[in-house]
């Protein structure tokens, strides 16, 4: 596992963190046995957004005697009413639902105490200058809660929140398809078909901003919905037209500005979080993916300046450069670069853009060169892409 520290809270968090709907459904035996193979992989932080009693008690009953082995990040304003999850601003109902949290899990605190689902900015008015922001102050202020919180789908939104300072963590939905889309208060966009009907061309500057924001200020950003809500996943609902693997949404939204952790649910037994493997290191730091049958080299390592040559056309993600980045941002890229217009002429066929100069945030689109570069590097892997090989190009 990967550690990372969660911004200026200073706790420090494992990269892969559990989000709680894969244990809808379960039995206490499972959910605790879903428990021991985190903890035996390193996990030990943990968002509760949930509201249903009963899978509150069965995560309470797999955390007995082993609280202090995870960071806890539980919502205010989530409620449980007439059998159903409802989200609210009544601030009694939700003292009420944080302590009915509290108690099934057997705890007297969290770490994060996370204002849930704030999309619209009169939703966001309402929350800062109203009674929930209040009781989540009072809460910290009683030690039940260590710091404040606040999740959303909106860039606009959350960094509006971001900037009155009030917030030290913020739950985002960060993925290759959502970061193309403009700002909305209304997250049914985020999936809407006719919202990727059009072309669309790098990160919304909304979203980039507010990543930056985060990453310089140390607002932590924990990770929602990297896949997508499984689009991503899926062949057949992929706007890429053909799907991502598991690892690489997850080194897509821990390679952003800020981002701290990724919640990633748990379907079944035996399957990690990370889904089925998580990037190896060559001795350059360079990220190599293999699992679900692809192979993809999915940035430069460190004081490198790497390519990759493809066997056919394919999505290929590269790192943000943020304005103040941690270690793990500061690699020399160089991507191959199908626009004449703005590469520079390698001299051998090939048209290359220096990462200096290159888009801050993109979903290249790579395609199979006319000549073939010098080698470096090779790489044999039976499941590399172009047929088993991956060359790093001169």
């Amino acid at each position: 596992m990967e550690y990372r520290i969660l911004g200026r809270t200073g706790l420090k968090v494992g990269a892969i963190a559990l989000g709680c709907e894969g244990f809808a459904d379960k039995t206490a035996e499972e959910v605790r046995a879903d428990f021991d193979f985190a903890i035996r992989n390193g996990i030990n932080f943990l968002d509760l957004y949930a509201s249903n009693p009963e899978l509150r008690s069965n995560i309470g009953a797999a955390l007995a005697g082993r609280r202090e082995k995870f960071v806890i990040q539980g919502h205010l304003c989530s409620v449980w009413e007439e059998g159903q999850y409802l989200r609210t601003r009544d601030p009694e109902k939700s003292l009420a639902a944080f302590e009915d949290l509290l108690a099934r899990l057997g705890t007297d605190y969290v770490e994060i105490g996370m204002i849930h689902y704030v999309d619209a900015e009169a939703d966001l008015r309402e929350v800062l200058d109203g009674p929930i922001m209040r009781l989540a102050q009072r809460l910290r202020s009683e030690g039940r809660i260590r710091h404040i919180g606040l999740s959303s789908h909106n860039p606009v939104v959350a960094h509006m929140a971001a900037r009155t300072g009030l917030i030290d963590v913020l739950m985002f939905s960060v993925n290759p398809c959502y970061d193309l889309l403009p700002p909305s208060d209304d997250v049914d966009t985020l999936w809407a078909d006719e919202s990727y009907a059009r072309e669309l061309h790098n990160i919304d500057p909304e979203r980039q901003r507010l990543y930056e924001f985060c990453e310089r200020e140390g607002i932590a950003i924990d990770v929602m919905k990297a896949y997508g809500g499984g689009d991503l996943l899926s062949d057949a609902n992929s706007p890429f037209g053909r799907p991502m693997t598991p690892v690489q949404c997850l080194e897509y939204a821990l390679t952003r500005p800020g981002v701290a952790a990724v919640m990633a649910g748990r379907r079944r037994p035996g399957q990690a979080p990370t889904g089925e493997a998580w990037p190896r290191r060559d001795r350059s730091g360079t990220g190599l993916v293999f699992g679900h049958g692809r192979g993809t080299r999915l940035h430069g390592g460190a004081g490198r300046a790497g390519q990759i040559l493809v066997g056919r056309a394919l999505h290929v993600l590269r790192a943000l450069r943020p304005v103040f980045g941690g270690d793990r941002h500061r690699r020399c890229e160089q991507i191959l670069q199908p626009d004449p217009g703005t590469a520079r002429d390698t001299g051998d066929g090939a048209r290359t853009l220096q990462a200096p100069a290159a888009p801050r945030l993109g979903v290249h689109r790579l395609r199979p060169l006319r000549t073939e570069l010098p080698v470096r590097r090779r790489y044999h892997r039976p499941h590399a892409a172009g047929g088993g090989e991956i060359r790093i190009l001169e």
